[in-house]
């Protein structure tokens, strides 16, 4: 009983962008955690080992992040400014995209950490991270 009535008032004391951000923020860590030596080999099965070592399903957390901030963007009482939605909108179409080809073996899993991770700041009212090797 004690958990839960904790995790309440964190929900309750934060900001829906306070909660945005440290959802990005644990999802980003997962993908750099599980996703380590993923961008150092062409290997396409050592690709497909590491998917299945838990990528696969911290990139799926994170499409299912971006689809739900995408809907928000797209509903007509989001406030955001119009170029911002528009923007972020485009940008969770590239993750979208870009993890599909990831979940294949393809790609670089650096993009979608480095995205995360400017984005997290942006949420926190900080400058974007320097790029950090996955």
């Amino acid at each position: 009983m004690g958990l839960a009535a904790y995790k309440r008032t964190i929900r309750e004391s934060e900001t829906p962008r306070q909660i945005e951000r440290r959802i990005l923020s644990r999802v980003t860590h997962d993908l750099a955690e599980k996703g380590q030596g993923f961008d150092a080999t062409e290997d396409k099965s050592e690709r497909l080992n590491i998917l299945a070592s838990g990528l696969r399903d911290a990139i799926y957390e994170n499409q299912r992040f971006w689809l739900a901030l995408r809907h928000d963007l797209s509903e007509p009482e989001n406030k955001m400014p119009n170029a911002l939605k528009a923007s972020l909108i485009s940008i969770a179409l590239w993750v979208d995209r870009h993890s599909t080809a990831l979940m294949a073996g393809e790609g670089r899993l650096a993009g979608l950490v480095e995205i995360n991770g400017n984005i997290a700041a942006g949420l926190a009212g900080q400058a974007a991270p320097q790029m950090q090797e996955v």
